[in-house]
């Protein structure tokens, strides 16, 4: 497999931290956050129309209810966010302010399940998890984490991978058709920049953005490397597939952390991103148990 064309700026978003790219198939359109900007923006790629939502605090993620709404997890809990009022209703509170968590980074499950990470928002206490939510509630899954991204989940639906942003590490657990996680494994190890959210495609294979690593990788079933894709921007922190045939790559990136130097070097830095690639995504799910 190799990518078709070059990675393009589809949308000069100017991201401090873009997140989280959902494709959503009714819309025909590609929906991500701004996290530090406490924007949800949605890109139309047909008409390069474009829109974007206040959020009342900084949103890590969003992801599609089967009722035709939204989730949108922010740093006080996980809300429902209606585009059309741009209202955002709290659903729960998912930890104690007191830890200074935000939420970081969301996934649904083929079984309608959302998962999503919490991460320190100072970056320096292992304060962050890994959560569960379906029929049953919310449910803490795993713990020990700085900096949380992803989940994903391979097409079978029994592993789910999930990253360790400081450590480099991106971990595997078998996954259960009820949802319980077990055998936490490295899947792999990053050596350049660092592993943000991750992405499968139809073969199984893991896709994920590096921050201040240049590329996204993208990992066979076994944890090998077989391709890289360059961008003209250094931090590249998820991935999504949308189109007709789920075979356009949609890349969500930030300016976070660069010098005045270095943005006037990457002026697309915060841009969303696209490039076709072989072998077509994975259909994006919609929560079912909100």
């Amino acid at each position: 497999m190799s990518a078709i064309d070059e990675p393009q700026c589809v949308f000069t978003a100017d991201a401090e931290l873009g997140e989280g790219p959902v494709w959503r198939s009714a819309d025909d359109a590609l929906w991500f956050v701004d996290i530090k900007g406490l924007r949800i923006h949605r890109f139309e790629p047909a008409t390069g129309a474009a829109w974007s939502w206040a959020a009342p605090a900084q949103p890590g993620f969003i992801a599609p209810v089967s009722d035709g709404g939204w989730i949108a997890g922010l740093k006080t809990g996980l809300h429902r966010f209606d585009p059309r009022s741009g209202r955002f209703e709290l659903m729960t509170s998912v930890e104690d302010a007191s830890l200074d968590n935000r939420l970081n980074d969301g996934f649904v499950d083929g079984q309608g399940r959302l998962w999503f990470g919490s991460m320190h928002d100072g970056e320096t206490n292992l304060t962050g998890a890994l959560y569960r939510l379906d029929g049953r509630g919310l449910v803490r899954c795993d713990t020990g984490y700085c900096i949380t991204n992803g989940p994903a989940v391979s097409p079978d639906g029994r592993t789910l991978y999930h990253t360790d942003t400081l450590k480099k590490v991106i971990y595997a657990f078998d996954l259960s058709p009820g949802g319980d996680l077990s055998n936490k494994r490295v899947f792999a190890k990053v050596d350049e920049g660092y592993p943000d959210g991750p992405a499968v495609d139809a073969e199984g294979c893991i896709w994920t953005g590096l921050f201040a690593g240049w590329h996204v990788r993208r990992y066979a079933p076994d944890g090998k490397l077989i391709e890289k894709v360059r961008f003209p921007v250094a931090n590249i922190t998820k991935l999504a597939f949308g189109g007709d045939d789920l075979k356009t790559v949609y890349a969500t990136t930030a300016w976070k952390g660069l010098s005045k130097a270095e943005r006037d070097a990457q002026p697309l830095a915060g841009g969303l991103f696209s490039f076709r690639v072989d072998v077509a995504g994975l259909p994006q799910h919609e929560v079912r148990h909100a």
